[in-house]
């Protein structure tokens, strides 16, 4: 797929009246004891010759999620006018993103997370060749997923892991150095599944 083609579909999908539900990832027990904490994460998709999504992995001694891969993201602060604020905000403070990079277009579907958080994804493109810099005491590494690997269906697996009785099951995503799961694997398979449903149209290139 070419970065025009690319760039318009996400278009499209951006461009969708959001569902009034909200996705649950596989890990929400039925009642959370708590209201879920609004957070908002960027989904950076790189238009170059060969597209990707970039991700972070998370330092490993992070109290929460250390050592994970995720999108740039955070807690949404009072301070923040909406959730395209707060996801560019985290973004350059985390891997140094410049805003002013980032062509925002639109949010998908919220997703609540087991650990409590209501994440709202917001779609962005950034040009190739940035020069990112994880701040270390937060990013450990940045690295891309090929847009090839997200369009292709038998990519994602689904893995089982038996947490303190209750077994649970989540999306995987393959990577040569990374291991991607939980609500990460699960927005990629939301976008992946949309990006698959949009069809070209002869404008795109």
């Amino acid at each position: 797929m070419t970065a025009a083609e690319l760039r318009v579909r996400l278009t499209a999908i951006a461009a969708e009246p959001l569902p009034g539900d909200v996705a649950h990832g596989d890990d929400v027990l039925e009642i959370l004891d708590r209201p879920p904490v609004p957070a908002a994460v960027l989904v950076p998709v790189i238009l170059g010759l060969t597209p990707g999504i970039l991700l972070t992995k998370r330092n490993a001694h992070l109290n929460k999620h250390g050592g994970q891969v995720s999108f740039p993201g955070g807690r949404i602060d009072a301070h923040d006018e909406d959730a395209e604020a707060a996801a560019l905000r985290e973004a350059e403070e985390e891997i140094a993103l410049d805003p002013a990079q980032v062509e925002v277009l639109g949010r998908m579907a919220d997703y609540v997370t087991g650990t409590g958080y209501i994440i709202t994804p917001v779609l962005g493109l950034l040009p190739p060749g940035l020069a990112l810099r994880p701040a270390p005491e937060e990013v450990e590494a940045v690295f891309e997923l090929p847009i090839e690997v997200l369009l292709d269906p038998d990519a994602p697996k689904r893995q089982r892991h038996h947490v303190r009785g209750i077994w649970r099951e989540y999306w995987v995503w393959p990577h040569p150095d990374h291991y991607i799961w939980g609500a990460t694997a699960a927005i990629l398979v939301h976008l992946a599944q949309k990006l698959r449903a949009v069809e070209p149209h002869a404008s795109a290139g």
